[in-house]
């Protein structure tokens, strides 16, 4: 599964996807791992969620990104959750359609029992229509 945290720059989106992070911690017997663009958020994540600042990996296109979110995956067999922070700015997607690395994510949540939560700077009404059904916040 995933969901969508949408709205524009500014608006919120990173408290909401903290504080759902941190509901879900007790709800989860899984693992939980939250992708941001830094460590700035580490003291507001509970200890038990793997925060992991992909800066620190030179990613160029979002194909390498979704190669990067295969192997966090094939590495936790008990991997329940990731989450997803700046989306488009982790996955090396801004200015372009978010469309296609979304179904990918879906397919490989599906197989793997992974769900997705991303954090866009979209409004809602840029979104493709099949994917404005995984809204789950709007901003």
């Amino acid at each position: 599964m995933v969901q969508l945290i949408v709205g524009k720059k500014g608006k919120g989106k990173t408290k909401y996807l903290l504080d759902k992070v941190n509901s879900e911690v007790k709800n989860v017997s899984g693992n939980i791992v939250y992708l941001d663009k830094s460590t700035k958020h580490m003291f507001e994540l509970n200890n038990k969620v793997r925060l992991i600042d992909v800066s620190d990996y030179d990613f160029t296109n979002c194909d390498e990104f979704l190669g990067f979110v295969c192997g966090i995956i094939s590495q936790d067999h008990d991997l329940q959750q990731m989450y997803f922070d700046s989306f488009l700015k982790i996955a090396k997607l801004e200015g372009s359609s978010i469309t296609d690395i979304v179904k990918k994510l879906e397919a490989l949540g599906e197989k793997f029992k992974v769900d997705f939560v991303l954090s866009v700077s979209y409004d809602s009404d840029e979104l493709d229509e099949s994917l404005k059904p995984m809204v789950i916040v709007s901003l």
